[in-house]
């Protein structure tokens, strides 16, 4: 029951920083996607695999009503890449830090490809293309460094309060 008050005030934080917080102090090509590092956390640590998919569609479409972009992408996109991740979870070391910000690089990088795939089949819209384009790689690292700096200081804490 902890377990889930946690991952629950986890999600809220974790959305109200990405769509509130996030956007009126952090330039477009520096904000982080938090919500990718979730989903990857799940997909790679969670060992309920409705509920990690759940929890993912349902942040992907929270993110999708407060961005602004078609609704429904952000929540397709995060439960294509929560299903490929646990799809290959079972054949990694998950314990590893470095595999954590790996996997957001790769999915933050995969997020932009799906919602530019997604775009390009329904939409007739252009202009988002250099949006999305323009600002992947840099969003994936950053991404990665917060998911990397977040796990250690987990990591760093935990073994504190255990001795």
């Amino acid at each position: 029951m902890f377990r889930l008050l946690q991952l629950l005030l986890s999600i809220v934080l974790i959305v109200i920083l990405q769509v509130t917080v996030f956007p009126a102090y952090i330039d477009e090509a520096f904000k982080p996607n938090l919500i990718i590092i979730l989903i990857c956390f799940l997909a790679l640590r969670g060992e309920h695999t409705v509920a990690g998919a759940v929890t993912a569609y349902g942040t992907g479409l929270i993110q999708g009503v407060f961005s602004g972009f078609y609704f429904g992408l952000f929540g397709i996109s995060s439960l294509f890449i929560y299903f490929a991740l646990r799809k290959v979870s079972d054949q990694l070391y998950t314990e590893s830090p470095h595999l954590l910000a790996f996997a957001v690089f790769i999915a933050s990088i995969a997020d932009s490809m799906i919602s530019l795939l997604l775009i390009t089949l329904l939409s007739s819209d252009t202009g988002i293309y250099s949006t999305i384009l323009t600002y992947m790689f840099l969003q994936a690292f950053i991404s990665a460094s917060i998911a990397a700096l977040f796990y250690a200081s987990c990591t760093f804490v935990r073994q504190r309060l255990v001795s």
